[in-house]
């Protein structure tokens, strides 16, 4: 089983991924391109650390490294969590096969892109898959297991056991599709929550309430697939022949996004998007969301 990890990039998501395999004893190096995203990203680990009341000696797992060729030299599994650009993800995988041990698995944490495309200047391409994880890692259990039509079963295999041992809730995605399946099912949401509000259906702030209080509430013990079952195929048959003539079908980014965009209203980092939002307010909600991940699944041990 991988003991010795390596993350390539140590922004948002890859100082996390380190801080799950650090914190389950493997021995972990990570870089970045930036010099002053490497200088942070042990602070940045131990501040979370300090944050879920964990040892801090997790810390002393992680190795940061100036380059990818020192990173990867003696890793088992490697992941990549660099911005989602396709050409500069297919060189760094490049770069890496070449750095890399050659029975090291290649992983890629994009959320969107299909892997295969990612992967289409590697050699070795049975040892190749998706891990996407989701922020924040060492929250979050979920990471989808990506396999393309190249992808060994034995890498497949070893990733499940790997993830599983260092305490996440890993699930096998057997086709390589865009999205995978978490993001096709949250974006297939977003879709119609934006067309509700571009249409006049309802505000903004009536969605999020309908999300939060009926069936998001639940959602976190009963799938969409379960409560079909639940109510019966003959009656969610029924609904479908009324509501789904009426969704938005759309397969392009909605106009009204543009409209937003175009008016300087891009979510938080303008303080507006399609609501107001102060400074005060992203730092509630932002604290909310952690509160009720710590209560949900705990911190990663």
């Amino acid at each position: 089983m991988a003991e010795r990890i390596a993350i390539l990039g140590g922004g948002l998501m890859g100082h996390g991924i380190a801080q799950v395999f650090g914190c389950a004893g493997c021995s972990v190096s990570i870089t970045d391109p930036f010099a002053d995203v490497r200088a942070h990203i042990r602070s940045r680990i131990g501040a979370n650390l300090d944050d879920l009341g964990l040892d801090r000696a997790a810390l002393e797992n992680v190795e940061v490294v100036e380059s990818l060729e020192a990173c990867v030299a003696q890793a088992d599994f490697i992941i990549e969590a660099a911005p989602e650009d396709l050409a500069l993800k297919q060189q760094i995988f490049a770069d890496a096969e070449r750095a890399a041990p050659a029975e090291a698995i290649l992983a890629s944490n994009t959320s969107v892109i299909p892997i295969g495309r990612i992967m289409s200047r590697v050699a070795n391409r049975p040892r190749t898959l998706g891990t996407h994880w989701w922020n924040p890692p060492y929250l979050v259990p979920l990471v989808e297991v990506v396999r393309t039509a190249e992808t060994s079963g034995a890498a497949v295999d070893a990733t499940l056991a790997l993830l599983k041992r260092v305490g996440k809730a890993p699930v096998e995605v057997k086709k390589d599709v865009p999205g995978f399946v978490g993001n096709r099912l949250q974006h297939a949401l977003w879709r119609e929550a934006i067309a509700l509000v571009a249409e006049g259906v309802c505000d903004a702030e009536t969605v999020d309430a309908v999300v939060k209080s009926s069936f998001g509430a639940r959602l976190a013990v009963l799938g969409p697939i379960e409560n079909a079952d639940l109510i019966g195929l003959e009656l969610t048959r029924s609904i479908h022949s009324y509501v789904l003539p009426a969704l938005d079908r759309s397969t392009a980014p909605s106009p009204y996004l543009d409209k937003l965009i175009s008016e300087g209203r891009q979510g938080f980092k303008t303080n507006r998007g399609f609501r107001e939002w102060p400074a005060e307010a992203q730092a509630a909600l932002r604290a909310k969301v952690t509160r009720h991940l710590k209560a949900s699944f705990g911190a990663q041990e």
